[in-house]
């Protein structure tokens, strides 16, 4: 199974390359680093930790989990590698924290060997939902043991690769450690076929994450810039179809108090031309982050990297997007560590726990639509501040409540080694 998955795999990959190519014509990020989808241009850093998170919110868990091992062992190489130009950008804003880092390479069994041969590496730290046969399977013939941290998988993913019982393999399995987010991702997790003494759970790793202070000053500075007297508020992660709902919500807004802002955060870099041309069609007053500027304005579009803990740092209230729609949901840890007041959608298939866990606590709050959205929005503005702030202080409370994952992560990675 795993040889017909492998072809399958390699007359793939000359489409997802064209696709690469087609959107580095637009955006140069995903011009870089191509040779290392394919195994080529990685530093040889034997002795290390291989490090791989898909995106942009593993990449800022692996990132969590690095500062706490340089702690520990300033020396040790960490590569980390991730799959999209937003992660790798991420990664790179974090300073000196890695040695290297590159795209990962294609789960091709050529690709997965070149790395491990450069890297050498002692142990492969997978964070959260990456499964890979290939990539498995060449750690497990290399004597490269697996760790998945803070690891969870979907029930329909166990079922998908349940039906092709030899695409895993046991050695790959019984090569790999799981520290599963829930018992609920450990049982699945046993029912793909890692062995049970190598399940154990330890939480959410994003909950350990921690609030830079240097967060709250530049949150302080924008606030100041934007908004020193009007309320603020932030659409985080915003899917296709959502900033329509954002927009709408933020007129009733402007209705209440002219001089409330909004900071737009599309989830995606190449949407950000289509979310502009929704601004100037609806004729908000509005200008791009990325131009800088001073003076009124009613709509920020966020169309620069790192910068969205800073803006959920100034808000009064946040929304997190790919939730209104089928998307799965982004982060709702961002806002609620700050103590910032959080709505979403019911859309939450990406980590339901969290909204589990946060929902249980009362520390967000879940609309359906546009108009809830409203709703919610004009009461906690501006009806109801004692409610905003129960919500923010809920959020924060549950975010402490919650950690915990960071220390069972190092102490096994510290036995490893």
């Amino acid at each position: 199974m795993r040889l017909v998955y492998s072809w399958l795999l390699r007359l793939a990959v000359p489409v997802a390359s064209l696709v690469v190519l087609w959107r580095g014509l637009r955006h140069r990020d995903y011009r870089r680093g191509w040779r290392e989808r394919f195994g080529y241009g990685y530093q040889g850093v034997p002795g290390g930790l291989w490090v791989h998170a898909v995106s942009v919110g593993e990449v800022q868990a692996a990132i969590v989990l690095a500062r706490a091992l340089r702690v520990q062992r300033p020396a040790l190489p960490l590569t980390l590698t991730t799959a999209t130009p937003a992660g790798r950008v991420v990664a790179e804003q974090s300073g000196e924290l890695w040695s290297q880092v590159c795209f990962a390479p294609y789960d091709l069994p050529g690709a997965q060997r070149r790395v491990l041969a450069a890297l050498a590496p002692r142990l492969l730290v997978i964070l959260e939902t990456e499964l890979w046969p290939n990539q498995l399977r060449e750690c497990a013939r290399a004597g490269v043991p697996v760790l998945a941290v803070s690891a969870r998988v979907a029930e329909r993913t166990v079922r998908r690769l349940r039906r092709f019982p030899g695409l895993l393999g046991a050695a790959s399995l019984a090569n790999m450690s799981v520290l599963a987010q829930s018992a609920g991702d450990a049982a699945r997790f046993g029912r793909l076929g890692v062995p049970a003494a190598a399940l154990s759970v330890c939480g959410n790793i994003k909950f350990d994450r921690a609030v830079d202070q240097s967060t709250r000053r530049r949150g302080a500075a924008l606030r100041a810039a934007l908004a020193p007297a009007a309320p603020l508020w932030v659409a985080g992660s915003t899917r296709d179809g959502e900033e329509a709902a954002m927009l709408q919500a933020h007129r009733a807004a402007l209705a209440r108090a002219p001089a409330t802002v909004l900071v737009l955060a599309p989830r995606h870099r190449e949407r950000m031309a289509a979310v502009a041309a929704l601004l100037d069609a609806q004729g908000f007053m509005w200008r791009r982050r990325s131009a800088g500027g001073a003076g009124p304005v009613q709509v920020l579009l966020l169309d620069t990297m790192g910068e969205l803990m800073d803006c959920y740092a100034a808000a009064d209230l946040a929304f997190v997007g790919g939730s209104l729609g089928p998307f799965g949901g982004h982060n709702l840890l961002e806002p609620a560590m700050l103590g910032v007041a959080t709505l979403t959608g019911p859309h939450h298939t990406s980590a339901p726990d969290v909204l589990r866990a946060l929902q249980a606590a009362r520390a967000v709050r879940v609309v359906h639509d546009a108009q809830e959205l409203q709703h919610a929005l004009l009461q906690l503005l501006f009806d109801d501040a004692a409610a905003r702030q129960a919500l923010g202080a809920a959020g924060a409370a549950a975010v402490a409540d919650n950690r915990g994952a960071l220390d069972a992560a190092i102490a096994r990675i510290t036995a490893r080694l």
